[in-house]
């Protein structure tokens, strides 16, 4: 798995322009120690080249011979980092606009069965949502629908194994269990929670945000070898009967592991 250590002092103070991407770098001054770093989990190594993203900042920045780039965007919530470099599997996190010291994150070179389903960064809902809905202030797209399917294809494996869907980071998630966490600042409704489906059987209910949240799909669900297909449905306002009130979401990095 991924290690995350944070070291030293980081001040992150540009402001952002709401239609300009941002991009970052490093300084060359060699004596400044003041960085973030993408490394390899295994060796340790920095890694070159890697693309580091915040989509709600509008922010890309590439990491330069080292792993090192700077988050120079200003945060000021809770905030997706994403990460993708070719022969890794992808990354992301939810950084805080408390975090005050620099990165290391490991990320870990893709084996022979994972499976990359979607890396963009998803908005399901009606982009209708309540400024203290959970990290709403961190939302980067609009809404593609109340539901999104992608098909990918499952490797046959040993009868020991298991299969896991893993979704990057999702926020968005108004349950009353997301409210009582303090994820969500909505006090007058909540909603019913995001669901998971795998070749049109419902596998999993996802009651509260988070990063790297780990799914095992069912053998008797899956079809080894063969075209599946991964459905997420945005939740309900439970509270509201006139019309259908979808709570918005989004999520991003999709993978299936094989372990």
């Amino acid at each position: 798995m991924f290690r995350i250590f944070a070291i030293l002092l980081l001040s992150v103070s540009i402001s952002l322009n709401a239609n300009a991407a941002v991009k970052g770098g490093i300084q060359k001054n060699e004596d400044i120690k003041n960085y973030n770093q993408i490394i390899d989990s295994k060796t340790g190594k920095g890694i070159p080249d890697a693309k580091v993203t915040a989509p709600a900042l509008k922010f890309v920045t590439i990491t330069d011979s080292e792993g090192r780039f700077d988050l120079n965007a200003k945060i000021n919530a809770p905030t997706i980092l994403s990460v993708q470099k070719d022969g890794y599997k992808p990354f992301s996190m939810t950084i805080n606009k408390s975090d005050r010291e620099p990165l290391i994150i490991g990320i870990e070179k893709t084996a022979a069965k994972d499976i990359i389903v979607e890396t963009d960064m998803i908005h399901l809902g009606d982009n209708s949502y309540s400024i203290n809905s959970a990290n709403a202030s961190d939302f980067a797209s609009k809404s593609i629908g109340a539901f999104y399917s992608k098909d990918f294809n499952i490797p046959k494996f040993g009868s020991k194994q298991t299969a896991y869907l893993t979704i990057g980071s999702i926020i968005g998630i108004d349950t009353l269990m997301a409210r009582q966490a303090g994820q969500s600042k909505v006090q007058t409704t909540f909603a019913s929670p995001a669901e998971i489906y795998c070749n049109g059987n419902k596998i999993c209910e996802l009651q509260i945000n988070g990063d790297n949240q780990q799914i095992p799909l069912p053998k008797g669900v899956i079809k080894q070898g063969e075209k599946n297909t991964v459905t997420i449905k945005a939740g309900k306002n439970l509270f509201q009967t006139a019309y259908i009130d979808y709570d918005d979401i989004e999520f991003t990095n999709l993978s299936v592991e094989i372990k």
